[in-house]
């Protein structure tokens, strides 16, 4: 039976051999990618815009302009859907042939409902954001009365130390 030791070390890991003893030894590090890279054969962007739909080239089902209101839209494109599924099994029971349709329709209300949550999630990062401050708020309080608390105990037991002594 044959075995491979392990590879050597890239060559670069000599650039970090002083490194414990000079930090500043080593190299900077790469600055950030700006605008696109590719990453495993797919072409990427640094930036976070949500393209359309129509960039993606994919009809919009629901209404344009910047005042939408979301819980309407999702509740119709999921009405939307749930008649498509119950249209694409009838089709699939009378007529199994014209399937390739409905099953398109099914993928475009489902990228309309995708598009619709993604273009929600910088509210829900907010959201969360809020929630975990007001958390460490709230914890932070609790802490100062603790402290608040356990000094005043600190105090009074000091007192009456002191008092015991005086006394005696």
């Amino acid at each position: 039976m044959a075995t491979a030791t392990y590879p050597p070390p890239p060559p670069y890991y000599r650039l970090y051999k002083d490194y414990v003893q000079d930090p500043e030894s080593a190299p900077e590090p790469p600055p950030p990618i700006e605008g696109t890279y590719i990453c495993f054969g797919g072409s990427y962007t640094t930036s976070d815009v949500l393209p359309s739909l129509e960039e993606q080239g994919v009809r919009q089902l629901y209404s344009k302009g910047p005042n939408i209101d979301f819980k309407k839209e999702l509740r119709s494109l999921n009405g939307e859907l749930q008649l498509h599924i119950l249209e694409l099994a009838d089709i699939l029971i009378e007529r199994p042939s014209q399937y390739a349709r409905r099953v398109e329709e099914i993928s475009t209300v489902f990228k309309n409902l995708h598009h619709l949550l993604n273009s929600l999630r910088p509210h829900q990062a907010r959201a969360t954001l809020i929630h975990i401050l007001e958390l460490q708020i709230e914890r932070r309080k609790q802490a100062v009365e603790d402290i608040n608390r356990r000094r005043e105990e600190a105090r009074r037991i000091l007192n009456e130390s002191l008092a015991t002594l005086d006394g005696h």
